[in-house]
């Protein structure tokens, strides 16, 4: 007869250790956590918190932070006046106008979050705003393509996008974001 060994894991269920009928070195948790993932856990509530960047914020930085604002605004604007519009106005199909809408919404939150932790100078917000400006360029082609007053328009995104692109590339402001260049392995 072969020989169980059990854990009981506080607020669980008793759990079959693994390994050998002593005991065995392979404990199991349920779902697979580990008392190493325990430990790592305490010990980062004990860290301290990340450090705030030192100096003043550059010129570059708050130049993409304002048009990557400037861009979810404008994406706002729409995304209102398309709801707006579904629900006053008199469209075509009402529904789709007002998803349209809720859609364009929901798309201007991303620059404006990227925006304000360009401008608070967070780390994780360069690359929500790289993706927000390298989404932008195809959609300023296709406004220049369609004519009239979607030309300006288009080209004043297109310039926009690639002013940001420029500036969140430029070694002034990766390093003011603490991004640092990577070590050769």
């Amino acid at each position: 007869m072969e020989q169980r060994t059990y854990l009981l894991v506080p607020d669980s269920r008793p759990v079959r250790l693994r390994g050998t009928p002593g005991g065995g070195a392979r404990r199991r948790y349920p779902a697979g956590v580990s008392s190493q993932q325990k430990q790592s856990v305490s010990r980062a509530a004990d860290a301290p918190a990340a450090h705030e960047p030192a100096g003043p914020r550059p010129a570059r930085l708050s130049a993409a932070a304002a048009l990557t604002a400037a861009e979810g605004l404008a994406l706002a604007a729409l995304g209102a006046y398309m709801l707006i519009m579904g629900l006053a106005g008199a469209p075509d199909s009402a529904q789709q106008a007002e998803m349209g809408g809720l859609t364009v919404l929901a798309l201007a939150v991303l620059p404006l979050v990227a925006a304000r932790g360009l401008w608070l100078r967070r780390r994780w917000s360069r690359g929500p705003s790289l993706i927000t400006q390298i989404v932008a360029l195809p959609v300023a082609w296709t406004l220049v393509h369609g004519g009239g007053a979607l030309i300006a328009a288009g080209i004043g995104l297109a310039a926009a996008a690639l002013v940001v692109l420029v500036l969140l590339v430029n070694p002034t402001a990766t390093e003011a974001l603490g991004i640092g260049p990577r070590e050769a392995p």
